[in-house]
């Protein structure tokens, strides 16, 4: 699985963060969020995949790709 983060939509709601500290990182500048890591290790997905759902601004897209 993959993740990403989209910098034009997310809006610094740091919700992904809260839900999957390991998988998300945010910027010190504007709170803005990245992923820490493209490939998503088998025991946070179901944390980024929540964290994707939860996303008001629907800024983070997640892959089935290896």
């Amino acid at each position: 699985m993959k993740v990403w983060v989209d910098p034009e939509r997310c809006q610094g709601h740091t919700l992904c963060a809260m839900i999957a500290p390991e998988a998300f990182q945010l910027s010190d500048i504007d709170g803005s969020s990245s992923a820490v890591s493209e490939v998503v290790p088998a025991d946070q997905q179901d944390r980024v995949r929540e964290a994707a759902h939860s996303c008001p601004e629907q800024a983070i897209l997640v892959t089935n790709e290896t």
